[in-house]
């Protein structure tokens, strides 16, 4: 044996300094663990930023030209943009700003917020609720909240959602917005009598003007014509009907004199039910590149400290899609050890012995632990596609350990000592071990540096395996040999048993058809092709998607009614759905049902069933 120290040496030498650095790997590893972040998949979130802008009474074209076309032209302005798409709703203008790749979305966000201050100005009057969120206006809420009450009233109950808790829930980190359904807030109403308006010479413009000039915050919102009334936004504590009344429209004549002011719940726009029962409802949208198990936990929080300052509400989480992640990433990790299992039961079996199995064994803790660290330092997280990478991992772990074990096994048969054969044996398997890990290196590390949103999906899992190679080369050639020199891995020269026999008949049976396979090269070449080609013309003929259909175990009934329909049409076709699924709801089948109302159109439905 050479007296030169390399790794091998180094490691029967020095086995504790070698158990030293494998064991501050499961430490870093450990520590890691606790700071990692877990998510369902890898941060391919596009950095999206949306502007929001209304303009009550105003037609889609007008919301074309005098407000979304502006605002339009100033986040284009803005550096890093990748796409903007733009449109014009009655009363609504909603633009969709898409950056680039990399671009940080807090400063992205505070850039648009920038540019639409310069051209607020530029805005009609009357244009309010200009919004910058950081998430895609469009985007679906992560979790569903239901406030229920007993003891407040539909105006009261919507005053406490919209000044108690949705400023509290939005307190919570990663959370880009909070979606309200079914809220109605106080509104004050002007009901005009036409008999008296013309008594006194005046027309429903005439009082408009006199309380849009009132010395009062009370702008008017709209007017009903059907009904002759006006809505007047103002704060209920600061304005009461008596003020509106009061305000002169023309000469000596006051509001009182031709109609009469007070509070009312605002009309309707849609209406919302939890099995049926009329609540409020919360969504719950994240910010792109959020967490979102770390959003869910934020809000859960915010929801129990809500239920504990108010008696007589209660708000329920209806659902929640980190609910459904973390269970996934649970299935995961009880695969990732039914594999070890798996892995080290088959060693056993083959080595037939307890002490050559536990050396490879002891391996698997030590790569996979560390490989946690290396998530960590890259700023990698533990999502499914991360785990599936240690699952696969797992087999290519032991493969260098018993490379590396199987030999030091067979120079001790030979006569060597556990000392000179741990060395020796790794020695003539160093660079083979070596080039393995640089040949799945090389493969498993461009699948991160694939182009296009897959690139950035897969970018984890190939860096991931690529580390977990590379750990586990190291600790075959540190933390085997260093075992392999304190374990009598001799094996007796004795009848194997059937597992043998079966073993040597495969064998057998393998170079038969071999020989057979030599001596009809172009044969075997001819039926290579033909085999590739038709697996070729199949690949073809697959369906391709980006990720599988997940079963969430959630149904999303949708209906539409006809075109002008109001919503009060639209509820009571909700009570024959609902009434279709109550029988389901009793037997057990489906847990709750939360049913939508007008959220995007008057006369659309939504039911969701889970």
């Amino acid at each position: 044996m050479e007296n030169r120290t390399d790794l091998p040496m180094l490691a029967v030498k020095r086995p504790l300094l070698i158990g030293v650095l494998n064991l501050l790997i499961v430490i870093a590893g450990i520590a890691a663990l606790m700071g990692v972040e877990v998510r369902e998949l890898p941060n391919v979130d596009r950095p999206i930023v949306s502007v929001t802008a209304s303009l009550p009474g105003a037609a889609p074209e007008t919301m074309d030209s005098e407000v979304t076309s502006l605002l339009e032209d100033a986040v284009a302005r803005v550096s890093g943009v990748r796409q903007i798409s733009a449109s014009s709703e009655e009363n609504n203008s909603r633009i969709r700003v898409e950056f680039n790749p990399g671009v940080d979305l807090d400063t992205a966000a505070s850039d648009v917020r920038e540019a639409v201050s310069r051209v607020t100005r530029e805005l009609p009057d009357r244009v309010e609720q200009v919004t910058v969120v950081k998430a895609d206006q469009d985007a679906q809420p992560i979790m569903t909240l239901a406030v229920l009450s007993t003891r407040y009233d539909q105006a009261e109950l919507t005053r406490i959602v919209e000044n108690d808790i949705v400023p509290e829930l939005l307190t919570a980190e990663g959370v880009a917005s909070i979606e309200e359904f079914g809220t109605r807030a106080r509104q004050m109403r002007v009901s005009v009598d036409p008999a008296r308006l013309n008594r006194f010479g005046l027309t429903i413009t005439d009082v408009a003007d006199a309380l849009q000039s009132a010395p009062y915050d009370v702008p008017v919102g709209s007017f009903r014509s059907d009904a002759q009334e006006l809505v007047v936004r103002a704060e209920a504590s600061a304005i009461s009907p008596e003020l509106i009344e009061n305000v002169i429209v023309s000469g000596n004549t006051r509001v009182g004199d031709v109609a009469r002011a007070g509070f009312a719940p605002a009309n309707a726009t849609n209406f919302v039910r939890l099995d049926g029962q009329p609540i409020i409802g919360l969504g719950v949208v994240r910010q792109a590149s959020s967490n979102t198990i770390e959003i869910s936990s934020a809000i859960r929080d915010g929801v129990e400290r809500i239920n504990e300052r108010f008696d007589g509400l209660s708000i329920e989480v209806v659902s929640d899609d980190a609910q459904f992640i973390r269970i996934s990433v649970r299935e995961v990790l009880i695969t990732l050890g039914f594999t070890i299992a798996v892995v080290i039961g088959t060693m056993l079996v083959f080595f037939r012995a307890l002490r050559p199995t536990i050396v490879p064994s002891a391996t698997i803790p030590v790569a996979l632990v560390g490989v946690v660290a290396a998530i960590w330092a890259m700023g990698f997280s533990v999502n499914l596609l991360t785990l599936l990478a240690l699952v696969l991992a797992t087999g290519l772990i032991v493969d260098d350990a018993i490379v590396v074990l199987e030999n030091a096994q067979r120079l001790q048969n030979k006569g060597l000592g556990r000392r000179a054969a741990a060395v020796v044996g790794t020695r003539q398997v160093f660079f083979a071990v070596v080039a393995t890990t640089a040949v799945l290196v090389s493969v498993f590390v461009p699948i991160g540096f694939l182009p296009s949103e897959v690139g950035r999906l897969f970018r984890e899992f190939g860096l991931v395996l690529a580390i977990a190679v590379i750990i586990s080369s190291f600790v075959a050639l540190s933390l085997v040999p260093a075992l392999a020199a304190r374990f009598d891995l001799t094996s007796e020269k004795q009848d194997a048993g059937r597992l043998a026999r079966w073993g040597g008949r495969a064998s057998g049976w393998y170079s038969a058809q071999l020989r057979r396979c030599l001596d009809r090269p172009r044969l075997v070449g001819i039926v290579s092709v033909v085999l590739a080609a038709l697996a070729g013309t199949l690949y073809f003929q697959l369906d391709n998607e980006l990720v599988p259909d997940e079963d969430r175990g959630v149904i999303t009934v949708d209906a539409t009614g006809p075109d002008g329909v109001g919503i009060a049409f639209m509820d009571g076709e909700l009570d024959e759905v609902e009434r279709v699924l109550q029988p389901y709801l009793d037997s057990g089948e489906i847990e709750s049902t939360f049913s939508i109302v007008g959220r995007y159109d008057p006369n659309r439905v939504r039911v969701t069933a889970q």
